[in-house]
């Protein structure tokens, strides 16, 4: 059975005293639609669940007016549920295919707050932009990222390793890390959408997993022409395609001059925008400066690009499974690449953390990531094995002297006079 950490979080909104309508944002493919009717068959009575997708009877139910009663009853007779206000989940799916739907959700909060209500959207982002009115300030919001390596170990039947992460019981890891680094490079390959995980718990087939990864990616290439503009989809293409030789590079940074020749970033921005709406690819900022707040000294015009999963960045560079699992030398230059791809994907479902990097232009303090704990800056450098020179760190420590800095890589959890290795594994206790 699949276990997302996430029905935590709609445990906590469903319990909350002055709760809003939820919005649950995410790409598509990531699981949304499970995880709101799980939510609704676990805690819920009953479920009155509605997708605008090709349905235009609901859609227009919605056009009139916002007369909540009359959209209950409407909703009554779509899902034949009776809703009631103590003890059914409403589910709105697809909704930024009914842009008056979206905006119901603030009479829903403002009229109706004592109906529990969940509404999830793969490109809300993209209709937003194009001018849909967002209820801001009516509803709560959670973002739903791909399936995160502890919930990986729970779906390969290996819930103790999973919860021995969070103990930082580092003594007790080492004694199982060769178990560990085995299903991380599994994760490198299969990654984190949850039908690819879930197939590959009950089937172990590698060649099965690629061929419904590259199914996902042609998911979103077809989403590229439905929603985009002819113009912008080969800019969207371009850009989609240059991110695993963007971070193939040894700087990573994003050069729009290898997209194409003599390409300047304000040919790419409304594509980059895009596919950040859809939540396809995510945005690291460099920042000038290692101070807090780290937000203050982002640098708008360098930032790294990297994809919304490590299995899917694999796919779309053709990464063969031997390639990861038995560390192909060939494969040893992108290493890193995927290595980075999931110590972000990790820091973003911890969500505490709006990962940054740093750089100067001598390169000498390269760090991989920065991000800001409490009022301290972390700089985090990435190692994708054991070889672990790291002349930029100790650079990097000798000038700025930061309280807490960390080095990720495949040795052991080691506390050394200027940096603690955390095992790669483990990167979720950063």
């Amino acid at each position: 059975m699949m276990i997302r950490y996430a029905m935590d979080q709609l445990l906590e909104w469903k319990n909350r005293p002055n709760r809003k309508p939820l919005l649950l944002k995410g790409a598509r493919q990531v699981g949304k639609t499970w995880l709101m009717k799980e939510f609704g068959r676990l805690y819920f009575k009953k479920v009155a669940y509605v997708t605008f997708y090709n349905n235009q009877r609901m859609k227009h139910v919605f056009e009139d007016d916002y007369d909540i009663p009359r959209i209950l009853m409407n909703i009554n007779i779509e899902t034949q549920t009776e809703v009631s206000p103590d003890d059914t989940l409403i589910i709105f799916d697809e909704i930024q295919d009914a842009p008056r739907a979206l905006e119901s959700l603030k009479y829903f909060c403002e009229n109706a707050p004592e109906y529990a209500v969940i509404a999830a959207g793969s490109l809300l982002g993209v209709a937003i932009h194009e001018g849909v009115s967002f209820p801001v300030g009516k509803v709560d919001m959670l973002e739903l990222y791909p399936m995160n390596y502890r919930e990986f170990l729970e779906a390969m039947g290996e819930k103790h390793l999973a919860d021995l992460l969070k103990t930082r019981e580092y003594d007790v890891m080492k004694n199982f890390s060769p178990t560990y680094i085995f299903w991380l490079k599994n994760y490198f390959y299969v990654g984190g959408m949850p039908e690819i995980v879930d197939y590959f718990a009950a089937h172990k087939n590698y060649q099965e997993v690629r061929r419904l990864q590259n199914g996902i990616l042609s998911q979103y290439e077809d989403d590229f022409g439905k929603h985009a503009g002819s113009a912008e989809m080969a800019r969207i293409r371009m850009v989609w395609n240059s991110i695993p030789m963007q971070l193939a590079k040894e700087n990573k940074k994003f050069f729009f001059g290898q997209i194409k020749k003599g390409s300047r970033m304000k040919d790419y921005e409304v594509a980059i925008e895009w596919l950040l709406d859809c939540g396809l690819i995510r945005k690291v900022y460099k920042v000038s400066k290692p101070a807090v707040p780290l937000k203050a000294y982002m640098d708008f015009s360098a930032f790294k690009l990297f994809l919304l999963d490590v299995g899917l960045l694999g796919a779309l560079s053709d990464l063969d499974a031997g390639s990861i699992l038995e560390g192909n030398e060939i494969f040893a230059e992108f290493k890193g690449a995927l290595t980075e791809q999931y110590v972000l994907q990790e820091l973003a479902a911890a969500a505490e953390y709006t990962p940054y990097y740093f750089g100067t232009d001598s390169q000498n303090f390269e760090m991989d990531f920065m991000i800001q704990k409490g009022k301290a800056v972390v700089p985090i450098e990435v190692k994708a094995g054991v070889s672990t020179q790291a002349k930029s760190m100790k650079a990097y420590c000798r000038k700025y002297e930061p309280e807490y800095a960390v080095r990720v890589s495949m040795l052991d959890y080691t506390e050394q006079e200027y940096l603690t290795n955390i095992p790669l594994y483990a990167v979720c206790n950063i």
